[in-house]
């Protein structure tokens, strides 16, 4: 294989073609110099230079190869300079998964936006994925950070770190009589339509949310059944029923016929965060952390539980 010390001493020599002032500018001697060209000229078997006394002369085997090694090295200072961004973090990619309630919460718009405007070469793969799939690709290595509902438990391969912590509030209708109580009792909740968020393959926040308001002191009534929190919302709007939704919604959400009430009493909670490989020491990774978790601090959103 091409030694590329091999390649810059024959450009140098074929620049100048004199092996002294070629030495002088590879600031070696002219022996070394001259036993590498004629390695190289051995090693691919082609007379690369006419020699007279004076002076060196390429030959037209020599001219053609002196195109193709200046284009090679041209290529090899480019992946040296995209290497040393890539240390730096100012250039590669990032595959980054997320949970509806990561969007719901607007972590992540501005986390991108922070991210963005100190790496603006970095290409970015967005995936909306449930949270153990993401436990699953970040082991596969598939993907680089993710937004998901829990830590990972027992796992030393993978670190998180909260983002977001904040309770379910009320969705009622803007005309619902409740919307004058000072404090909604779980008994004022009581044979009034609910609007329940459905969720495949495994429904594990509507059981959650059913086991939690029974614990409150009543069973609600499912009128009906919407794919997502937002679809939930639209059928409060039209005011088919009450839904409980994550507090962010309340602001990100809003709607004119949507009131949002709060239930201190609900001992449910969304949370969010964000977890990568432990072993991952990317400069990138990183400083995508940092852009998400700083976002959120400064905006009063990250919640730490212990």
């Amino acid at each position: 294989m091409l030694d590329l010390r091999q390649l810059r001493y024959f450009i140098a020599v074929a620049e100048t073609e004199n092996v002294g002032r070629a030495a002088e500018t590879l600031h070696i001697s002219q022996s070394p110099l001259s036993r590498q060209i004629k390695q190289l000229e051995d090693q691919l078997g082609v007379l690369l230079f006419e020699r007279s006394k004076k002076r060196l002369h390429l030959t037209q085997e020599g001219q053609d190869f002196l195109m193709e090694a200046r284009a090679l090295m041209n290529q090899a200072l480019r992946l040296e300079a995209f290497g040393r961004r890539l240390g730096a973090g100012a250039a590669g990619r990032l595959a980054i998964a997320y949970v509806e309630g990561a969007m719901h919460a607007n972590v992540l718009s501005p986390a991108l936006q922070r991210f963005r405007r100190s790496n603006p070469k970095v290409a970015l793969s967005l995936l909306a994925s449930g949270t153990g799939e993401q436990f699953e690709r970040l082991r596969q290595r598939t993907l680089d950070l993710g937004l998901v509902y829990r830590a990972p438990e027992e796992a030393p391969d993978l670190s998180s770190a909260v983002v977001i912590d904040e309770p379910l509030v009320l969705a009622l209708h803007k005309d619902d009589p409740l919307r004058k109580a000072k404090a909604i009792q779980p008994a004022q909740l009581h044979q009034r339509p609910w609007i329940a968020v459905v969720r495949q393959p495994v429904d594990t926040v509507r059981a959650s949310l059913l086991s939690g308001l029974q614990r409150s002191g009543f069973t609600p009534d499912i009128a009906y059944e919407a794919s997502d929190p937002l679809s939930s919302l639209q059928l409060v709007g039209a005011g088919l029923g009450l839904a409980v939704v994550q507090a962010s919604l309340a602001t990100s959400a809003a709607t004119p016929d949507v009131i949002f009430r709060e239930l201190p009493w609900l001992d449910l909670r969304v949370s969010v965060h964000l977890v990568w490989r432990t072993d991952d020491q990317r400069p990138l990774v990183a400083q995508f952390r940092k852009a998400v978790l700083g976002v959120n601090a400064r905006a009063g959103l990250l919640h730490k539980t212990g």
